[in-house]
């Protein structure tokens, strides 16, 4: 292991020190130009971490969906999902969380951390309602640092570019990897074909 690198002496030597602009755009608080991008935002990545291991899972909705309650708070609804709640029981353990907010078509993401609870306020059920059905329950996030983080990433994965026609990508559908991971013993046919109307009637 000659070229490891297990020391932060070592990071610091082969990457150099970070510009000015990397340091000054991270604040302990949400700023307008923040608030405006989570606004903006219809999908997030939630990170978390536990006893079982860390933890990352998407989270989409209408744009402003993570709503700002303040500067130094944000409220993110919690859907019906799958019930397994990976996230929350690594909140209940340790309320460290982090979010990374995208928007499509904008190369620069938004990157959020903060110390999480879970609530089931009746004002805040009621107000993050979608089509009638309240969340399961609601986030809210203590806000420590907010930073954005520049559009590299984004522009070289070209994210946000339309795939041509002719060069869709072949990707193994649910069902198809269900009945991979079990030997066949999962009927993927009959999952794929009753997912799209189980996902619509499920949404909320």
């Amino acid at each position: 292991m000659t070229h490891a690198i297990d020391t932060i002496g070592q990071l610091e030597a082969l990457f150099g020190e970070a510009g000015e602009a990397s340091l000054k755009k991270e604040v302990p608080w949400l700023h307008p130009s923040y608030q405006a991008l989570i606004a903006a935002s219809p999908f997030a990545v939630l990170a978390t971490t536990g006893p079982g291991g860390l933890d990352a899972s998407p989270r989409g909705d209408p744009p402003g969906f993570v709503a700002v309650q303040d500067e130094k708070t944000l409220l993110l609804p919690e859907r019906r999902g799958n019930n397994r709640i990976d996230s929350l029981r690594n909140i209940v353990a340790d309320p460290r969380v982090a979010l990374l907010f995208l928007i499509p078509g904008v190369g620069e993401t938004l990157r959020v951390n903060g110390r999480a609870r879970i609530t089931t306020a009746p004002e805040l059920m009621a107000r993050f309602a979608m089509e009638g059905r309240p969340p399961q329950c609601v986030i809210e996030i203590r806000v420590d640092s907010a930073f954005f983080q520049c559009a590299r990433a984004i522009q070289r994965s070209k994210l946000w570019a339309p795939l041509p026609a002719e060069s869709r990508r072949e990707v193994p559908t649910p069902g198809a990897i269900l009945s991979a991971l079990t030997d066949a013993a999962f009927d993927g046919e009959a999952y794929d074909r009753e997912l799209p109307v189980r996902q619509r009637s499920t949404l909320y």
